[in-house]
């Protein structure tokens, strides 16, 4: 990749400036170019390039996102017109997506560079909601949710495929995920993981309490629609957990696959892969992360201390 175009996205919170600072030094290289949009402009300082957001999408040839896999999502959603590869630096929790620690910034940098790296494709399921005559298009990378607001009641809605009646929900949610999402919410609700390979998506319904009360996997050709029905007094509908909107009774949501929305850069890959897996059993430990420490032998953990005092 020579004298690429470099988008930056940060998250809106974090202490992101190892790798901003990494980024700056690229820059100053003449290696590329680097910018960013002008909502992230105060987060960054100066030393880069701002730009509006339509601009932004037409010109970089590679988005660096600074935060977890939120930022990544946002960042993949941004170029979603024209997919440019996304390359995640970690600076969230568990991270699914995001590849890189921020002290393996400048070496990635070097090996994109090089061309060293691969391309890994993500789908995303395309959305849109009919509701009072309006219509709102939404792409969720991760997934799609109707999710009840405390206080009114269940999710109630119809699933209907291709045009057919296939049953009806009454839930506290109702998650559709792609295969890269099947990991997060639709995981937690007792959903399957989906392989990577899969071009497909899933249906989940959270703490259903009548209907439909277990997971459904569609195909990529099939389109499928919500008819939210009596009953639904106030829920959210999320996207990639950010609320989007409110649905009750009466609105539509079509949903379809839309195949290799998204890129991912992969330096790794082998290596990503076996580390989500670990990243995904460490999810059904009944313990916090900063309590896995309690599971190794005081001895080892003894030993260890020695080691990284020398």
């Amino acid at each position: 990749m020579e004298q690429p175009v470099v988008g930056l996205v940060v998250h809106p919170t974090k202490n992101v400036q190892e790798s901003i600072a990494t980024l700056q030094r690229w820059n100053a290289s003449g290696r590329g170019q680097l910018v960013a949009r002008r909502a992230d402009a105060q987060r960054i300082g100066g030393g880069v390039d701002v730009i509006g957001d339509d601009d932004f999408t037409e010109r970089v040839d590679l988005v660096v996102s600074l935060g977890g896999d939120g930022t990544m999502l946002g960042a993949m959603r941004l170029v979603a017109k024209r997919p440019v590869p996304v390359l995640g630096v970690n600076y969230g929790n568990v991270g699914f997506l995001v590849e890189i620690e921020p002290p393996e910034l400048e070496a990635a940098l070097d090996r994109l560079s090089a061309g060293e790296y691969q391309l890994e494709p993500h789908h995303a399921l395309e959305a849109r909601l009919s509701w009072g005559g309006a219509r709102t298009d939404y792409l969720a990378f991760n997934d799609l949710t109707i999710v009840r607001r405390p206080g009114a009641g269940q999710v109630s809605a119809d699933l209907s495929v291709n045009g057919l009646g296939y049953g009806y929900y009454r839930a506290d949610a109702i998650v559709a995920a792609t295969p890269a999402g099947s990991t997060a919410y639709n995981y937690a609700a007792g959903g399957p993981v989906l392989s990577p390979a899969l071009s497909g998506s899933v249906v989940t319904p959270v703490a259903p309490m009548a209907g439909i009360d277990r997971a459904v996997v569609l195909a990529a050709r099939e389109r499928y629609r919500f008819d939210i029905a009596e009953g639904t007094r106030s829920a959210a509908l999320e996207v990639d957990g950010l609320v989007v909107g409110e649905v009750a009774t009466g609105a539509q949501i079509d949903v379809r696959l839309r195949k290799d929305a998204g890129s991912v850069v992969r330096l790794d890959a082998e290596r990503h892969g076996r580390t989500g897996r670990v990243k995904l059993s460490l999810l059904d430990l009944p313990v916090r992360p900063d309590q896995l420490i309690e599971l190794i032998p005081q001895d080892l953990r003894q030993k260890l201390g020695r080691e990284l005092e020398d």
